[in-house]
């Protein structure tokens, strides 16, 4: 509503200029015709109107503007416009003390200087304006994001599907990015001749789907277009040079990717090591209720697992296997694949910790 008010004012304010003008021609000379001075005083307002209306209609047709963009433009226009007042010292110093009669020639050089260094300046701003800080009022270039980070997420993570569940809990605050290169691989699984690898790549899109659906986060399919992103061949690379260019984080199941990515500085979300931070605590002592379903590796164990999927490997329990037995913890470990319990058969007449 505001900006609707400030365009009706800027038109009002076109069209009062242009009558005052209008009314200053009015007043001319007697030897004017009165039709001259009606015509001249019809296109004194008419046109600035016209030419008003018609910056408003650009200006609503290019709705999605960038500041950033805005400010580099302007930084590159006054370095340019500075470069050629320098470039026009020299050319006019060379032109009066070797060829003085060459005037005209001198000042097309130097527009063409001109029109050259502004170009140059205004690219080379708009190309590289991200890589740099450059402070002016009310205007800053960074790198660094403002906000939340975006989460990049890659092909295992897509696959694995957990990011969509994880994603209706709205605890990421910022948004999901799926690059072209990413989803072009998952297609590429999708219509793979092995029928294990064709259901997870099908799993994957359907995942995608369940992501466009949610209304809670913010999905965005970019093309990379970064010379430093497209010019590597590697699925992982990309990724890893696209999270440093956008200051963003991976999110993936990858352990190689874990670890590569870390140690070129990318933060990096794993979602097994969230998965495993979130199973609930078992201390020694504590009494579970496990149902036995395999034999373990050493003679006696048997194997059974909690409702989160944690391994419990119980003591003398082999010959219990199809059966749910109380088991009391004597300690845990923490691995790369998840957190294991091991355990004893409870007796009844032992007292608990």
């Amino acid at each position: 509503m505001v900006l609707h008010i400030i365009r009706i004012i800027f038109v009002l304010a076109v069209v009062g200029i242009s009558a005052s003008y209008a009314l200053r021609l009015s007043s001319t000379p007697a030897h004017v015709t009165s039709r001259e001075i009606s015509l001249e005083v019809t296109l004194a307002i008419i046109i600035p109107a016209i030419i008003a209306v018609g910056l408003i209609l650009f200006d609503m047709l290019f709705r999605n503007k960038s500041l950033g963009s805005i400010s580099g433009l302007f930084f590159g226009i006054v370095a340019g416009v500075f470069l050629a007042y320098i470039f026009g010292i020299v050319v006019d110093l060379i032109v009066s003390v070797f060829f003085p009669d060459k005037t005209a020639t001198a000042n097309m050089i130097k527009l063409l200087i001109g029109a050259c260094t502004i170009y140059l300046c205004v690219s080379f701003v708009l190309q590289t304006k991200d890589n740099f800080r450059f402070i002016i009022p009310y205007v800053e270039f960074s790198k660094q994001t403002k906000g939340a980070h975006p989460l990049i997420l890659d092909t295992s993570v897509i696959i694995d599907g957990r990011i969509a569940d994880i994603a209706e809990t709205q605890i990421l605050e910022g948004p999901l990015i799926i690059p072209r290169f990413v989803l072009k691989e998952t297609q590429e699984i999708a219509d793979s001749p092995n029928r294990l690898k064709r259901a997870r790549g099908r799993r994957g899109l359907d995942v995608l789907n369940r992501l466009r659906a949610n209304d809670k986060i913010e999905i965005r399919l970019i093309d990379a277009n970064i010379p430093m992103v497209d010019n590597l061949t590697e699925v992982d690379q990309k990724l890893v040079a696209l999270a440093k260019h956008m200051d963003g984080k991976i999110v993936t199941n990858d352990y190689n990717l874990n670890k590569v990515a870390r140690l070129r500085g990318v933060d990096v979300i794993n979602i097994n090591d969230l998965a495993n931070a979130l199973k609930p605590v078992v201390l020694p002592g504590e009494t579970l209720t496990v149902k036995i379903i395999k034999p373990g590796e050493e003679a006696g164990q048997g194997v059974g697992y909690l409702d989160d999927g944690t391994m419990v490997v119980v003591e003398q329990a082999r010959d219990h296997i199809g059966e749910t037995l109380n088991i009391v913890v004597t300690s845990t470990l923490q691995t790369s694949a998840g957190r294991m319990v091991f355990g004893k058969v409870h007796d009844a007449n032992e007292p608990s910790i």
